[in-house]
């Protein structure tokens, strides 16, 4: 346990420490967000704020865990490639195309190495969902990032439960890279709480949605079946993934490129929209998201009915609060 406090202790310390020079650097380099009317800042905050997660990440790591530096090295790897198109793109936009084909290049080095899904037995269609998944959760946290302490706080929260989840199972891997992943979004919240001086870019809502992907990959759980366990990850991360759902689907019912295309038409927004405040807003996907990792903590103990029962009022809920919420005008 030692070893996860001075992870956490030591990213959580270099993520609060480095972002007042990186807001300066920001600034001088002109890596701003500058507001537009499909934003809701009103003044030009600096960017950068993600690299101040990505060295408190990586440097934790490399102090604290050398046990499974093959593995490690791997998905570091990859996240800093996601990384370095974030940066890019912060400072030029990048074409959708090559934004992609950089991610599919990224989710390839640990997936190659042995980092992939086992549940569908068959090594190819592993492969391609694990390919699927890591792309899919680096986009959805990338979306996710659209009000002040969102995508930090919803990450931070997500990276508490598969902690404990992690340390409940003995996968000291994950432990490690949630706890570091822990100490740097809170190290990011302390300047990114609303009313927010910096922000994360798409260097860091890239990073942490490569490396909650990896974690949902690693995470076994000896003492129940794949047929269960499977959807774990899936409901821990539930937020972001709805999210992505409900602006996809509402995009195109629009005509609207659901990529290419951002506005005001998130999750958050439209909690907003109902009347709560930015605030307001952030702090019930917060307790969503705990909500949905307590419910994580209960399928690992679960049988195959109570699990499947679960995750099918689970998807029922879903479903309708995406009728509910696409009616609400944004």
């Amino acid at each position: 346990m030692l070893k996860y406090i001075l992870i956490f202790a030591s990213a959580l310390a270099i993520a609060i420490g480095s972002i007042p020079f990186l807001k300066r650097i920001a600034v001088r380099w002109h890596f701003t967000d500058k507001p537009d009317i499909r934003k809701i800042h009103t003044k030009p905050v600096p960017l950068l704020g993600g690299i101040a997660i990505y060295l408190g990440c990586v440097i934790a790591l490399f102090l604290f865990d050398r046990f499974y530096i093959p593995q490690l090295i791997s998905i570091l790897i990859g996240a800093t490639l996601v990384s370095f198109l974030g940066l890019w793109d912060d400072r030029q936009a990048l074409r959708p195309f090559l934004k992609l084909a950089g991610q599919c290049l990224a989710a390839s080095i640990p997936v190659l190495s042995g980092i992939q899904v086992h549940f569908l037995h068959h090594p190819l269609l592993n492969v391609i969902v694990s390919l699927l998944w890591i792309i899919g959760i680096t986009n959805a946290m990338n979306l996710l990032d659209n009000m002040d302490g969102l995508s930090g706080g919803v990450a931070m929260v997500a990276s508490i439960f598969f902690f404990l989840l992690a340390v409940m199972n003995g996968q000291y891997l994950v432990a490690s890279l949630t706890a570091a992943l822990l100490g740097a979004c809170i190290g990011f919240l302390y300047y990114n709480l609303n009313p927010a001086n910096i922000f994360m870019g798409d260097t860091g809502s890239l990073f942490i949605g490569f490396m909650l992907s990896m974690v949902g990959i690693k995470l076994r759980f000896p003492h129940n079946t794949d047929l269960i366990t499977w959807m774990i990850p899936v409901i821990v991360l539930g937020v972001p993934i709805f999210d992505t759902v409900l602006v996809v689907i509402s995009r195109l019912r629009r005509g609207l490129n659901p990529f290419t295309n951002p506005g005001k038409d998130h999750l958050s927004h439209r909690l907003v929209a109902m009347g709560a405040t930015r605030r307001e807003a952030v702090l019930i996907l917060y307790l969503v998201c705990c909500g949905l990792g307590v419910i994580g903590m209960f399928i690992m103990h679960a049988n195959i009915f109570e699990a499947y029962l679960t995750g099918g009022l689970l998807l029922v809920l879903a479903i309708f609060t995406l009728w509910r919420l696409e009616r609400v005008e944004v």
